[in-house]
């Protein structure tokens, strides 16, 4: 039996986003996650480790709360995946200079070592993608994947520290 594609009607009135953009994003997030998925599945880590090395190694300091708002997760998601990487020696947590009870959190040597490992792929591709470009396309892209977003994927963390900065 044949499946058949129910797709919604597209004029450019109806507000329906392009389908082939649609699919453009499934397979360039497929692309763009795999060859981390593959280094991070050699030592048996996954994108929820991936995601928390990345926003720890951009904003050294902060704090689980900021983590937490950012990955749009509970404290209980990412209990076992923190413990993980403490315990595997990637990420330390300190507390925070105020208020003892806060945690702060650092990448180690180790934690910095895969992020840059994890992050070297994805910068080729995109530096890939951008070498064709001109600086306003590429600024359209930056301007089109934060309107994809539900909120702002900057705001609320311009006061976090940032890479250099003191906690």
């Amino acid at each position: 039996m044949k499946h058949q594609a129910i797709m919604p009607e597209h004029t450019p009135e109806s507000g329906v986003a392009d389908l082939a953009v649609v699919e453009l994003l499934f397979f360039a997030y497929r692309d763009f996650i795999s060859d981390p998925d593959a280094i991070l599945g050699e030592i048996g880590f996954g994108r929820a480790h991936h995601r928390v090395i990345h926003f720890v190694g951009s904003r050294p300091g902060m704090s689980v709360a900021d983590l937490l708002d950012i990955l749009r997760i509970t404290k209980q998601s990412l209990a076992r995946v923190l413990k993980q990487l403490i315990d595997g020696g990637y990420i330390r947590q300190t507390a925070g200079p105020e208020d003892r009870r806060q945690r702060r959190l650092f990448l180690t040597a180790e934690g910095e070592r895969l992020r840059a490992e994890l992050l070297s792929p994805q910068l080729r591709r995109i530096d890939r993608a951008f070498a064709a470009m001109r600086e306003d396309e590429r600024r359209a892209v930056g301007e089109f994947l934060t309107r994809m977003c539900d909120h702002d994927p900057h705001a609320g963390v311009e006061a976090l520290p940032q890479k250099g900065e003191e906690a």
